[in-house]
């Protein structure tokens, strides 16, 4: 039966929903994920050609349910709320976690030269590659946003380095980038500033320590996501021009025909980023399946602002993990 998520009025609307998770306090998130937080090891991932990905790995006590790798949105990072109440869940029902970061994600600006942008697959591939061995078993791959479209187009990448993978569930994914463009131009202008302000940010952050592959101080008067990447794919990439570069990271068309694992799209019909229309533009696949609920904006799925996420129980439910939850949430019988 299809899984729904139907918050109460008023938090169903999306634009509270997808802001919220950027907005609640850390506090309690903190206090639950200490043990998962206390236990992660940094690891810098060795992902071909010169390229280092930081991540951080957190195995729990015996026994192992799993294991997951995690990725954050454009713009977050492994310490991304989403990303920390999922892995803290996921480590509650036993599950060794990973939670990695993209190149110019989080504090890892210095860790390589040339700066982000979204057709970097290549290195995301290596990253799963690196991080299979030191796992006790084939990962699952969760991603979020940005995050999901990279580890959909992972598991269908026919790079012979993508290692055996479980499966893979991205929430709220991009499906296709000129699409989600599109929706922050026309809808409300809160998102393109976001992005806008956290993207200048970063790429001033990397001007401080790559002065050979600095964006000009007139690339921050551009003021708008589509010209903005518009000049850093001239400058930055070998991509004729913005539409091929787009084009380069969609999952629509036949990009996921390939899948070598099974995979699960959850997405909102009223995410305000992402068109859900896009989704009947997807390769059919019978590995591929995707949920729609018609509430829960961008990455949101929240009941109210005090309850956790309904997309960490679907996560859950996706990768058979409930009962193993339920069952340490229990404890011994007596």
């Amino acid at each position: 039966m299809k899984p729904l998520f139907t918050p109460r009025w008023p938090w169903r609307n999306p634009h509270f929903q997808s802001v919220l998770p950027s907005v609640l306090p850390r506090f309690w998130l903190r206090r639950r994920a200490a043990a998962m937080l206390d236990a992660s090891r940094e690891l810098v991932l060795d992902c071909g050609d010169g390229v280092r990905l930081q991540a951080w790995h957190a195995r729990p006590e015996q026994p192992l349910m799993g294991s997951a790798i995690l990725l954050h949105g454009w713009e977050g990072s492994a310490d991304s709320y989403y990303v920390v109440a999922m892995a803290t869940r996921l480590f509650e029902a036993g599950v060794e976690v990973v939670r990695l970061n993209l190149r110019d994600h989080g504090d890892t600006h210095h860790l390589n030269e040339g700066i982000f942008h979204s057709c970097r697959l290549p290195e995301a591939v290596g990253a799963v590659a690196a991080l299979a061995p030191r796992l006790c078993a084939p990962p699952w791959l969760v991603g979020f946003s940005l995050g999901g479209n990279f580890m959909l187009r992972v598991a269908a990448s026919t790079d012979a380095r993508v290692p055996r993978l479980n499966s893979v569930v991205a929430v709220s994914p991009v499906l296709h980038p000129d699409s989600a463009m599109v929706a922050m131009e026309q809808g409300w202008q809160v998102y393109q500033s976001y992005f806008v302000r956290k993207w200048s940010r970063s790429l001033r952050r990397k001007r401080e320590l790559w002065r050979s592959v600095a964006v000009d101080e007139s690339f921050f008067d551009l003021g708008d996501l589509r010209r903005m990447t518009a000049a850093m794919v001239k400058r930055h990439t070998d991509f004729p021009d913005i539409q091929a570069y787009l084009d380069g990271y969609a999952v629509t068309g036949e990009r996921l025909a390939s899948l070598r694992a099974p995979a699960t799209i959850v997405i909102a019909e009223d995410d305000p980023i992402i068109p859900v229309a896009d989704v009947a533009r997807l390769a059919a696949s019978p590995l591929l399946r995707v949920v729609t609920v018609p509430h829960g904006g961008h990455m949101g799925f929240m009941p109210n602002p005090w309850s956790e996420s309904w997309v960490i129980r679907f996560v859950m439910e996706e990768l058979g993990l409930t009962a193993a939850q339920d069952l340490r949430e229990a404890g011994p019988a007596t």
